[in-house]
């Protein structure tokens, strides 16, 4: 009933930039706070960013300063602007969002398919 959609993964190289994109929709009620997680190979998966409706934030310590997240609540979408890319935020990013689904009334906790962003050295 809920489906996120995730865009704007890839390749950069290590200074670079990219902008990831989610957006939820189907049969949503309203959306709490929604959230990047990522998760490299063999290791866990770990809060990015997250952002609550009235648009405060939370971020790992690693992505500080460099990392900014936002949403727009009409379009139920979070973006998260990554500058200043290292090799080590190379790593399956996954969307996530808090949200009340519509004739159900009780809130679900949704998640992303992930996207890849790869930061060569």
């Amino acid at each position: 009933q809920v489906q996120l959609v995730e865009s704007g993964g890839g390749l950069v190289q290590a200074g670079g930039s990219l902008r990831l994109s989610c957006a939820a929709s189907g049969s949503i009620f309203s959306v709490s706070a929604m959230g990047w997680y990522r998760q490299a190979p063999g290791k866990q998966r770990e809060l990015v960013a997250e952002i609550t409706r009235g648009h405060s934030t939370n971020y790992a310590v690693s992505v500080k300063g460099r990392f900014t997240i936002s949403r727009d609540n009409a379009k139920n979408t979070v973006y998260l602007q990554m500058n200043s890319l290292k090799p080590e935020d190379t790593a399956v990013y996954y969307c996530n969002a808090d949200l009340t689904v519509r004739w159900y009334g009780a809130s679900k906790v949704f998640w992303g398919q992930g996207t890849q962003v790869t930061v060569s050295s």
